[in-house]
């Protein structure tokens, strides 16, 4: 039955002419030897614009002044169920070739598709994290295309009524980057098939065909074009990523291919309202790279629009090299039409009730655009954590849950040293009676009336009072001894009993210290 599946490829004039199988120690291979054509579409070095990598960063912000990039990304999400999408093989990265294949995921005649209800549990969960609108009534279609891998030729996908669609997410971006937020949306999420995986071993005159992978459950997330750089894309696509970890719904490793992101990029003149030509770009395997690629295909479409050959710039999917830090042509576009999508007929539709999508809202995790909004500051926290806090646990010779300062209460007492409401020096005597004893920040600093002195009056007048008592340092000070300013600020926060604001206390200091006799 195998031989009859790989028999279309043999006879395939564009692709392939020729296949064999055979089998080394009970694990089955498909050896598929290349024709000339199929290397073809790759373009030569000859039609690439030259764009070294070193003004490539140089340029992009001048070109950014003259051109709008509007950048999208197609998220392909690995769900991590027990077995495949539609029949009962299990997946296991780096399990050995062929070695997890049945009738249904190889689409052998006669062989019929059973929806893992996993699979619905899953896109459910991620359409709601994603603020979508959860279809009750959805179905799968059959998209139609011939690929080595894909050993149905074709593939169970969904197309006019996804799962989830409607949504979006929220992003911070780094304050290296300028920082910021943008919300990104979500245009649908649905629920499809893997294909296998082409292994090009040897001198690249053939390819192995590993058909584990076909038939794994994924999740497609599009979104809308929102994206205008590089950075924004890359942090989607790293949120997308804290997103399905925190779900449990996939492990999200780009490196085994849990995770792929294929981008498309499109860069029009400033003010124009039309979209420019879209290209797609794949073989992105980390989130620096898609960076990367981003800036470089923004680059290359701008130069060919300086050039006056826009009209170079065609529909087409490109793959980034990493090594030579550039895009080249994969092949042409496919459009809708050429998938022939009509509904699966294997399939029934998925039907869901309102109490099914409710209990899978209420079983939600905290999602990580949540916790950042209500955790404290990240720098300052980890401060505290990996000074303070890791002192005292490495003296007392104690594990972080054998102390009695919760996570909420650390929350608290940064926030109260940021917003003035105590010192610092207050908030580590506090940190240390909340890591031995408990309680809350707000009750120990009402209990000990450790509220901060910000009125300035009142700090000027404890200042005058010090400056008095101290003639003789005062004269030091204003002979050349200004090193003495720590003496009076030390003996005014004591007056204060620690509770004077530090950068009130010293300003005021300062006036009074330096002022004429």
């Amino acid at each position: 039955m195998t031989s009859i599946l790989y028999r279309g490829l043999q006879t395939h004039p564009l692709l392939l002419y020729k296949s064999v199988l055979f089998r080394n120690n009970g694990v089955m291979y498909c050896t598929i030897r290349s024709s000339q054509t199929q290397t073809a579409t790759y373009e030569s070095n000859k039609t690439q614009p030259k764009i070294s990598p070193k003004t490539q960063a140089k340029t992009l912000d001048k070109i950014l002044k003259d051109y709008e990039a509007i950048i999208g990304i197609e998220t392909h999400v690995q769900l991590n169920t027990l077995s495949k999408a539609f029949c009962s093989c299990p997946y296991n990265y780096g399990s050995q070739p062929n070695t997890s294949v049945c009738p249904v995921c190889m689409g052998l005649p006669g062989a019929l598709p059973v929806l893992n209800s996993k699979v619905i549990e899953y896109a459910v969960k991620v359409g709601l994290a994603l603020n979508c609108r959860i279809a009750l009534n959805s179905k799968f279609d059959r998209k139609q295309y011939f690929y080595p891998d894909l050993p149905k030729g074709y593939q169970i996908s969904q197309f006019d009524i996804p799962i989830a669609s409607g949504g979006h997410i929220d992003v911070d971006l780094p304050v290296e980057f300028g920082g910021g937020h943008r919300r990104f949306g979500i245009t649908r999420v649905h629920m499809e098939e893997d294909a296998g995986k082409l292994l090009h071993l040897g001198n690249g005159s053939y390819s192995q065909v590993d058909l584990n992978r076909a038939g794994v459950p994924l999740l497609e997330i599009v979104s809308e074009p929102d994206m205008r750089s590089g950075i924004e894309a890359a942090e989607y696509g790293a949120e997308i990523q804290r997103l399905v970890r925190y779900l449990g719904v996939s492990n999200g490793n780009m490196q085994e291919g849990s995770l792929r992101c294929d981008v498309n990029v499109s860069v029009r003149p400033i003010g124009q309202e039309k979209f420019g030509t879209k290209v797609e770009i794949k073989n992105l395997n980390s989130f620096s790279s898609i960076n990367r690629a981003i800036d470089f295909e923004i680059t290359r479409q701008a130069a060919l629009y300086n050039e006056g050959k826009d009209d170079e710039i065609v529909q087409e999917t490109r793959l980034w090299e990493e090594g030579a830090q550039k895009t080249v042509t994969m092949r042409k576009k496919e459009g809708l039409s050429d998938y022939r999508y009509f509904p699966e007929p294997d399939l029934p539709e998925v039907v869901l009730s309102g109490e099914y999508v409710d209990g899978i809202h209420d079983s939600l995790p905290e999602l990580p655009e949540m916790k950042r909004r209500r955790g404290a500051e990240v720098k300052l926290a980890a401060n505290w954590i990996m000074g303070d806090i890791a002192a005292y646990l490495k003296n007392e010779k104690l594990s972080i849950d054998e102390i009695k300062l919760t996570p909420e209460e650390l929350a608290e007492l940064i926030a109260s040293i940021k917003g003035g409401t105590i010192s610092g020096k207050i908030g580590k005597e506090i940190l240390f009676e909340l890591i031995a004893k408990g309680g809350t920040v707000k009750g120990l600093i009402k209990a000990k009336d450790l509220v901060q002195i910000v009125d300035p009056a009142e700090i000027e007048s404890m200042v005058d009072k010090v400056i008095s008592e101290n003639p003789k340092q005062l004269e030091q000070y204003r002979g050349g001894k200004t090193r003495l300013q720590g003496y009076f600020a030390g003996q005014v926060m004591k007056e204060s009993k620690g509770k004077a604001n530090p950068g009130l206390l010293n300003k005021i200091l300062l006036e009074k210290l330096n002022a004429s006799s």
